[in-house]
């Protein structure tokens, strides 16, 4: 059996931000990954979006990890040439009833360290995206996107650099406390020795803890559809809707070639095995999404959504319930488990990996 100091279960953004600052610190680094290539999971099925940290509880770690993320993200990016723009977003009110609601997201972000937002009236919001029907708007200066895929090859790099391997096409399928460290079972038979584990298996992360005889809580996956716009869009910014029972709505995106996608929508799924989710997404969801998006783009040409593709979101709060938090489970020696990492785990990915290699 081998033995490594660490091993990181997942080749996700976290799980790969995580595996660069433990190796950074001079750790010994193993990232066990089950699929054949890194980030074909959640990371790759996403908004590509950075967030500001507006949606967030005072004091979670969703609106602590989120800021500190999101400039830790800006000069990552900065320095590793990774493609990026900070665009910047509108969240609108299309009706005078939800204007407070605008007011309670600026409160909220001011309250986590966001100090760039600004109350629009609809003049002033239409003088920015002329396009747009709203009659108030909230100014995310801050907000942008990135390229995932070059941020996962970067995070790899700077790890393998470091001294991590990658172990691709590895599930972990079970594991136990081994004196003072852990005894991972890899694929059908191999074993590997570790003295520490970080559990960023994303949508499978409850049932590796499970595997490994740790608590884990009930996990809840909601499946999130994106369409893309035939020809141009006339915005330069993120385009959001108020947000809505378990997501932030429909909104426009822009690529960093300045196309624009439209999603997700929030598809509660009753299947809990990560192992048997449907990606497919249905064309005749195209109607509704042409009237989710007219409410904010009166002039979206007819028939102009294409099917894209569609992600699946960890969540630990089902239909009707509170957003729930990260879960970042330390309880048992030698064992980190995150739990629940969706929105905004890709812009928290930096702070979650300081986090992480802070409680090892």
């Amino acid at each position: 059996m081998d033995h490594v100091d660490t091993a990181v279960i997942g080749a996700g953004v976290v799980g790969l931000a995580v595996a660069r600052e433990l190796a950074l610190r001079g750790r010994e680094v193993v990232i066990i990954e089950a699929g054949s290539a890194i980030g074909t999971g959640i990371s790759s099925r996403n908004s590509e979006v950075i967030h500001a940290g507006l949606y967030y509880p005072t004091g979670s770690l969703k609106a602590q990890l989120c800021v500190r993320g999101k400039a830790l993200l800006y000069d990552y990016c900065a320095a590793r040439g990774i493609a990026h723009r900070r665009c910047g977003k509108l969240v609108v009110a299309t009706r005078s009833e939800d204007l407070p609601r605008l007011a309670q997201l600026a409160a909220a972000g001011a309250a986590h360290g966001v100090d760039d937002l600004r109350l629009l009236s609809r003049a002033e919001a239409l003088a920015l995206e002329p396009a747009l029907q709203a009659v108030g708007a909230l100014l995310s200066p801050s907000s942008g996107i990135v390229d995932s895929h070059g941020l996962l090859t970067a995070l790899l790099g700077d790890a393998e650099a470091a001294g991590a391997v990658l172990a691709l096409a590895s599930p972990v399928t079970g594991g136990a406390r081994d004196g003072n460290g852990w005894r991972l079972r890899v694929g059908a038979d191999f074993e590997l020795g570790a003295r520490c584990v970080v559990n960023a298996a994303g949508l499978f992360a409850v049932r590796v803890a499970a595997s490994l005889g740790t608590p884990a809580p009930r996990l809840c996956f909601a499946r999130g559809h994106y369409f893309s716009l035939a020809g141009r869009a006339p915005f330069k910014r993120l385009i959001y809707p108020l947000p809505v029972d378990g997501g932030l709505g429909v909104h426009l995106t822009l690529d960093l070639g300045g196309q624009a996608r439209f999603g997700p929508d929030v598809q509660w799924l009753p299947d809990t095995d990560p192992a048997a989710l449907d990606y497919a997404v249905d064309p005749a969801l195209g109607a509704a999404f042409e009237a989710e998006v007219r409410g904010y783009w009166p002039g979206l040409p007819a028939g102009a959504l294409q099917p894209a593709y569609s992600g699946i979101r960890p969540k630990l709060s089902g239909p009707g319930e509170a957003a729930a938090d990260f879960r970042i489970d330390c309880a048992t020696p030698g064992l980190v488990n995150l739990f629940g990492i969706e929105s905004p785990g890709l812009t928290a990915s930096l702070a979650l990996a300081e986090r992480v290699a802070d409680s090892l």
